[in-house]
């Protein structure tokens, strides 16, 4: 392993080794370089996102587009160039709902291993459950949060699956992956610009359905705290702040009532795209399918907020880390 000293790390001379862990999900590609003490701690030295959209068509043909694929190549290959500039030493890049149901995804795999190897002999993407995604999110969520507001339950709502997870700071009780995310709903209602009555009802008996599985196989008992993470929730989050640009500190642990949430997510829905576009936070790869990403997570907090079995939550408190930390934090 490759030991590197750094001058912005640690300042109490410690030596550090740089990770680096790589979430390929539906919608994006996401990267987080860390600085990893002896004691494993981790400390962030870059962050950051591309929308390559991997998941293009992948539910109505069950395959990789080929220039989604070339899309992700491309980040990919901006990210290992970086990755070698920081001395990276360990890195782990895992990818989920797009490329679990994918029936070429050995092309992608392919692809990850020759860019990968370059910062790691060996070094290769790894397609992982839902049931592992649940709670690799789960434990990137609560990181920052009191273990007093516990328990939990996590919501990581992606582009072609939301993950429900239920713990406390010590341990995931269940999780469940749904079948359904921003863009995966989107492909599958196709609604007009702007969204149609029609369009957005359609919307919530496909999300509803869909997410039922998952809060029948998820108890709620005890709930007392609701974390969202992932781009859907964290731009819900900058809307409802009105801030003029991205800004993840103003996002970070920030939190909307149940009431405040539904009023952003209904203007959302049923903006038009250039209406969405003028959002100074919102990410020109978010405009087309932040609309169903609302809509899953008004279904969300439909059931989330509605006492059911016992949980008493009232505010969604919205998280930057999520599965990305998750990751880094299995290989510190």
């Amino acid at each position: 392993m490759t030991v590197v000293e750094t001058g912005g790390g640690s300042t109490s001379g410690e030596s550090v080794t740089r990770i680096a862990a790589v979430d390929c999900g539906t919608n994006s590609i996401r990267l987080l370089v860390s600085e990893c003490g002896d004691d494993g701690s981790l400390s962030d030295v870059v962050r950051q996102m591309r929308i390559v959209r991997l998941g293009q068509d992948v539910d109505r043909t069950g395959r990789l587009a080929g220039e989604a694929i070339e899309r992700t190549r491309v980040a990919l290959r901006d990210y290992v160039t970086l990755m070698k500039l920081l001395g990276v030493a360990r890195v782990r890049m895992v990818a989920t709902s797009a490329t679990r149901d994918a029936d070429n995804r050995e092309e992608f795999f392919a692809m990850t291993a020759e860019l990968l190897g370059e910062v790691v002999p060996g070094a290769v993407a790894e397609v992982i459950s839902g049931d592992e995604e649940a709670r690799l999110s789960f434990a990137g969520a609560v990181g920052d949060l009191d273990p007093s507001e516990g328990p939990f339950v996590v919501t990581d709502l992606g582009g072609g699956s939301t993950e429900v997870v239920v713990g406390d700071a010590r341990a995931v009780w269940s999780a469940y992956s749904a079948n359904i995310g921003c863009v995966r709903l989107t492909e599958r209602v196709k609604p007009a610009d702007p969204p149609s009555d029609d369009d957005v009802a359609q919307g919530h008996r496909v999300a509803a359905d869909i997410l039922a599985g998952a809060f029948d196989h998820v108890s709620l008992a005890g709930v007392r705290t609701w974390v969202g993470v992932a781009g859907t929730m964290t731009t819900i989050s900058a809307v409802a702040q009105d801030l003029p640009s991205y800004d993840p500190e103003r996002i970070h642990l920030s939190r909307l009532s149940l009431t405040e949430l539904g009023d952003v997510c209904e203007r959302l829905i049923h903006m038009s795209k250039s209406e969405r576009a003028e959002q100074g936070a919102m990410h020109p790869g978010r405009v087309d399918v932040i609309g169903s990403g609302a809509i899953i997570c008004e279904e969300l907090a439909r059931v989330i907020g509605s006492g059911r079995e016992g949980s008493r939550v009232e505010e969604m408190v919205v998280s930057e880390h999520d599965i990305l930390d998750g990751i880094a934090m299995s290989i510190a």
